[in-house]
């Protein structure tokens, strides 16, 4: 790796298969910084991620999270991805204290506790407020029939959820490359009564098996759209990598709670 000193260290980790590098005390400046997450996150050249989460140390928080996607692009939030930060810290300090973490979007607080697995960590987070968005540029490209429900969001990061039969069958890689400067979810309801299955195409980063942000997005639509009662406590939202649930209150501020997996430590040279 040529934009970066020797014997820097890495570690990845993954939220139900959305993985992410993340480094500490990376002096370089931004456009270093995103040219090495092109770098590190390509997967043939590169260690390969979704993303690369950077640490920097920032008084009276456990630390400053800044996100690049896989194409160099800086994300605002990354519900997956400030879990796998969390635990980053948490291994560095052995301490699974709750954590304040500055983000481009404002602080979030992170509760974690033990699994069976030590390679594994279940986190809740408290994302904020879900709220609404102006229907994004280049919107009619998608082609959505009307009669579908849509909802254009934001978690501190644009959403776009499109309530669809089969998410299986929709040609996905197609329709979010219409709109790549969106995360675009597609839901459909169940298998459960409080739960939605969802996929994702992410902005910066393609198709993914997780989005964070996007289960959020997703979960306060499914509510709106009376796909899960009112009444449940927490969505569940089914996506390809695995299932997070969402709390939804009454101010409209979601919590969302899933897994962040250690993969391994990289050093590079």
């Amino acid at each position: 790796m040529t934009l970066i000193s020797a014997n820097t260290q890495l570690t990845k980790h993954h939220g139900l298969g959305n993985d992410f590098l993340v480094t500490f005390g990376l002096e370089v400046d931004e456009a270093s910084r995103s040219a090495l997450a092109v770098e590190l996150c390509d997967r043939r050249r590169g260690v390969g991620a979704d993303g690369l989460l950077i640490a920097d140390d920032e008084a009276g928080y456990a630390g400053r999270m800044t996100l690049f996607n896989a194409d160099g692009s800086r994300a605002e939030m990354s519900g997956n991805g400030i879990r796998c930060f969390a635990q980053a810290i948490a291994m560095r300090t052995g301490s699974l204290d709750d954590q304040r973490i500055l983000t481009d979007v404002g602080e979030r607080l992170v509760s974690m506790s033990p699994t069976d697995d030590p390679n594994v960590m279940s986190a809740t987070v408290d994302m904020g407020a879900v709220g609404p968005l102006p229907e994004p540029v280049g919107w009619a490209a998608v082609q959505c029939n009307p009669d579908r429900p849509v909802a254009h969001l934001t978690m501190g990061n644009p959403h776009s959820v499109v309530g669809v039969d089969d998410v299986s069958v929709v040609d996905l890689a197609d329709l979010g490359g219409r709109v790549p400067h969106v995360n675009l979810e597609i839901i459909e309801p169940g298998p459960e009564p409080d739960a939605v299955t969802m996929r994702v195409h992410e902005r910066g980063a393609g198709i993914t098996e997780a989005c964070g942000t996007g289960a959020c997005a997703s979960a306060f639509a499914a509510l709106q759209w009376g796909l899960v009662a009112s009444s449940v406590e927490a969505v569940t939202v089914h996506m390809d990598g695995g299932s997070a649930t969402v709390a939804i209150d009454e101010a409209d501020r979601a919590v969302l709670t899933g897994p962040a997996t250690y993969v391994a430590t990289v050093s590079l040279s």
